[in-house]
Parts: C-alpha cells; sequence; structure tokens
C-alpha cells in the first residue's frame, strides 16, 4: 500500500503536494523535496561561502519551507517559493556569520576534461573564480549566481529575491564588474572565463 501512495504523491503537481502537506497528508512533503532537492542544495552550495554553510542553510529553509507550507500562493511555482527561501536562508546565515572563511578546495567535478594538465587547470581556474565570487557582497553574488549560473531571468530573479528588477541589473552589474577586474589576469593567460 505504501507503494501504491507513494506511486500516486509522485504523479501530483508540485503544488498539489504542498497543498497536500498543508492539509497534513504524510510523505507529500519529502515527494516535493526529493524532486527538487539537487537544484535546492545547489542553489546553496554556490549562494553560501562553505559546504557546511550551504547545509545548514539548506536545512533551515526546508524547515522553513515545511511550517509555511500553509501560506504558499499560488501566484508563483513552487519551485521559486522553494528557491527563494533557500537564497534566504543562505544570506541571514551570512549576515549572522559576518566572518569571511577560506573557501575550500575543489569538490569532484562530474566532467573529466580531455588531459591530467587540463583538468588541473580547469580545477585551478573553478577555485579561483569560486573565490573571486566569495568576495562579492552577498545581495551581489545571489544575484550573480541566479542570473549568470542558474540561467534565471532578470524579472525571475527579481522575484526570487523579493526586489524590483532594475536592483537585479545593477547587482548583476557591479558583481560582473568586480568579478571581471578580479579575474582579468585568467583572461590574459588564455583561459576561458
Amino acid at each position: 500500500m505504501t507503494e501504491r501512495i507513494d506511486s500516486a504523491l509522485g504523479e501530483r503537481t508540485d503544488a498539489e503536494l504542498l497543498a497536500a502537506h498543508a492539509a497534513g497528508e504524510p510523505n507529500a512533503f519529502a515527494t516535493l523535496i526529493y524532486r527538487h532537492h539537487e537544484h535546492l542544495w545547489l542553489t546553496a552550495r554556490r549562494t553560501s561561502y562553505t559546504p557546511e554553510d550551504a547545509s545548514d542553510a539548506l536545512q533551515e529553509a526546508l524547515l522553513s519551507a515545511h511550517r509555511t507550507a500553509g501560506s504558499f500562493r499560488a501566484d508563483a511555482a513552487v519551485r521559486s517559493w522553494l528557491h527563494k527561501i533557500v537564497v534566504n536562508a543562505c544570506l541571514d546565515r551570512i549576515r549572522r556569520n559576518k566572518v569571511r572563511p577560506s573557501v575550500p578546495l575543489s569538490e569532484n567535478e562530474s566532467h573529466e576534461p580531455a588531459s591530467p594538465r587540463d583538468r588541473i587547470s580547469e580545477t585551478e581556474t573553478t577555485i579561483l573564480v569560486r573565490q573571486a565570487l566569495m568576495t562579492l557582497p552577498p545581495d551581489q553574488r545571489a544575484a550573480v549566481v541566479i542570473v549568470d549560473m542558474e540561467g534565471y531571468s532578470v524579472a525571475d530573479a527579481a522575484v526570487l529575491l523579493g526586489v524590483p528588477t532594475g536592483t537585479v541589473k545593477s547587482r548583476c552589474a557591479r558583481g560582473r564588474l568586480k568579478l571581471s577586474t578580479q579575474l582579468a589576469y585568467l583572461k590574459d593567460a588564455g583561459n576561458r572565463i
């Protein structure tokens, strides 16, 4: 019977699952989070300084979403609502910490470059770009991550961040300028950044 319930839950839309959770249906929230966990984790990881902070912020965000599911208004997609909660949890954690810890070395990347030399170069570039990204103020970093790394439109990013589109544009522009200044030496060395 559990398999049939889980199968039935898996066929529901995100909004239906969230409504079912708010109505007290067991496993509805877990099914919803299972669908979006990878995206939410990547969002938290890109917005936070360390994997540990990302993990903590994601946990806080999921608890918040679990508690406030009944207040969800269907004027946005559930995935966007969850994304916004995760970004806000990351930014709250950054504000609370006010300390910029060192950035850990690269995690294993999913695609393999052609040669070990290319792999080392790509890993070094990834580390340098991540370090530069972490020097941006949290609001600029969030805008750059959402628009440039995750591919959201400026309008969608504005909804996710809860700010006007002009604010997203200016944060992205300032962030990109700082990144291009900090990473100019990589471009001069023939790297693609």
